[in-house]
């Protein structure tokens, strides 16, 4: 290996650090603890090495709520690829999404803004939007119209998210039901807003 490759090695891995650093704290602290200073000392760096990598706390959350957004599409893309039929592929991929929040809920409050403050940059990431066609996509397929207007897609989007969305955040915030009756909650909604579109 070169030195120019080892170099750029040693940069990847520093920048890795920095992150898994961030991470670390906030699974500790919380995300309101979360400062350059902080990173530096977990990973003992000077803070002005940190900043070499990162201009700034918000794009190390920038980048953070990117790779949470990237492990998110994989989880739902490999969901919906577990079943044929798209009412099934729907439910899957909605319980995926419900799986993540507990899974990764560090990311999962910094993507979606629960508890904290959001994330404003988001709308500019392609992952953004991967995950956005992902649920679009198999929504379409299910509708009987032969070309849903996009609207009518956007709303049985927004009425899927809304709902799944807000008893997360419930949980999360609250701490909710029980386990099984979540899931009985969930299944129930997801099945009900299936059937709906589908009539």
């Amino acid at each position: 290996m070169g030195s120019k490759e080892r170099i750029q090695r040693l940069k990847e891995e520093t920048r890795a650090n920095i992150l898994d650093a961030a991470l670390k704290i906030v699974k500790e602290e919380g995300w309101q603890a979360l400062s350059m200073r902080k990173i530096a000392d977990k990973i003992e760096y000077t803070a002005p090495i940190i900043y070499e990598y990162f201009l700034n706390k918000e794009a190390i959350l920038f980048e953070l709520t990117r790779q949470g957004y990237v492990k998110l599409g994989k989880a739902i893309k490999a969901a919906k690829n577990k079943f044929a039929k798209t009412d099934e592929q729907l439910e899957a991929m909605w319980t995926a999404y419900w799986n993540f929040a507990f899974k990764n809920k560090e990311f999962y409050q910094l993507m979606f803004g629960v508890d904290m403050m959001c994330c404003e940059q988001k709308k500019s990431m392609p992952e953004v939007d991967y995950l956005d066609n992902l649920f679009f996509d198999t929504i379409k397929e299910l509708m009987s119209a032969e070309q849903p207007e996009e609207g009518m897609v956007c709303r049985k989007y927004y009425t899927f998210w809304s709902i799944i969305h807000g008893l997360i955040s419930i949980n999360m915030v609250n701490k909710g039901r029980d386990e099984e009756m979540n899931q009985h909650i969930l299944k129930d909604a997801l099945k009900g807003i299936i059937k709906y579109i589908n009539e």
